[in-house]
């Protein structure tokens, strides 16, 4: 009993570490869903996760459960996720589509971290920030080159 209880409490530490680590990102980055958000959703992915297959109770039957709950979690984080993406009408520009993908991998890292999965959480986590961190830099170096006219497009 006492290394379920453990267990369990491993899990959702693990959920809440993933969720903060993405919020910080977003919170030191200025945007709609920060820490508490995503620690959050990832906590209770990981609770509902739990809920369903407590540790030490897998077997086929909650396995169907588990695929109908993370599907249930999927669909209603979708919701959250809509709620930070902004189109300003004078500008025709959409913002927010990052800190919405940030909350749908937030709550994915809760689903594995509730599944005990700490390995596959951990790396998720890794390129994940990889991605977030990164991702704005990859794309402005491909627009510089783009916008560089063809006589200069192969000096370096």
């Amino acid at each position: 009993m006492i290394d379920a209880g453990l267990d369990v409490a491993a899990r959702l530490a693990m959920s809440v570490a993933c969720g903060a680590v993405v919020g910080l990102n977003r919170d030191l980055h200025h945007k709609q869903a920060g820490v508490r958000t995503n620690a959050l959703v990832s906590l209770g992915a990981a609770l509902a996760v739990i809920v369903v297959m407590p540790p030490g109770e897998e077997d086929s039957q909650r396995i169907d459960a588990l695929s109908r709950v993370i599907q249930g979690v999927l669909t209603g984080i979708g919701f959250l996720g809509a709620g930070v993406i902004l189109r300003d009408p004078s500008t025709r520009r959409v913002s927010g589509l990052t800190t919405a993908a940030a909350i749908w991998l937030a709550e994915m890292l809760g689903v594995a971290s509730g599944a005990g999965a700490y390995l596959v959480a951990a790396i998720a986590l890794a390129f994940g920030l990889v991605a977030i961190a990164g991702g704005g830099r990859f794309e402005r170096l491909f627009r510089r080159r783009e916008e560089m006219p063809e006589s200069d497009a192969g000096r370096d």
